[in-house]
């Protein structure tokens, strides 16, 4: 880990930012149990003291974390459908892409997510934070493929295909010897999708 300058003055909430930011990148090193106070305040090239003043524990600045990634992908996903056309199946393309734009795809970000995933004492965390906007995108989700799928088509299951797909190629972004693409990643889940709706996406 290398020791950034941080700005010499910083509001409480743009600090507080910049050290779940450095926790982001000690989630990526180091794993949700290896995590230190010292590591972050390392990496974010603060005091230890003013990690602590900030986040009076390690739980708690995990959780705050996890809270901020949170956001961030409901924000990201919510954004995506706002900006595209109205009828399900750019909705659909839409919220499929979204998990795969750049600025929340990097190799950081996958690890942290991938690193509260994997810690069995994170899951309670986890369900604390995430269950309630994991319900409501699964919700998004399964509407979106009832609407193209019609009624002899099982949404629910379509639906969970996409999403575990989708969660799936995070991990494998992560853990793969040789690595490919977020590019490549996106095209395996349009092509996921295209299997379950040939008349909508074009397989890759």
């Amino acid at each position: 880990m290398t020791k950034a300058k941080p700005p010499r003055k910083l509001s409480r909430a743009a600090r507080r930012v910049q050290l779940i930011e450095a926790t982001i990148e000690v989630l990526a090193i180091k794993g949700y149990a290896r995590v230190t106070m010292s590591d972050v305040a390392t990496q974010a090239g603060l005091s230890h003291g003013l990690v602590n003043f900030h986040f009076q524990s390690k739980d708690l600045l995990l959780a705050e974390t996890l809270t901020y990634l949170a956001d961030e992908y409901v924000q990201n996903w919510q954004s995506a459908l706002s900006e595209a056309a109205p009828d399900p199946a750019s909705q659909l393309d839409a919220l499929i892409r979204a998990d795969f734009r750049p600025e929340l795809c990097t190799p950081q970000r996958l690890a942290a997510w991938c690193a509260f995933w994997g810690e069995a004492q994170s899951r309670p965390l986890y369900q604390e934070k995430c269950g309630a906007n994991n319900a409501e995108y699964v919700t998004k989700l399964e509407g979106l493929c009832a609407a193209l799928l019609g009624p002899a088509g099982n949404a629910e299951r379509v639906a969970r295909a996409i999403r575990v797909a989708s969660e799936g190629l995070w991990m494998d972004l992560v853990t793969q010897a040789e690595p490919y693409s977020v590019e490549e990643a996106l095209q395996t889940l349009l092509a996921c999708a295209a299997a379950f709706f040939p008349k909508v996406f074009t397989k890759g």
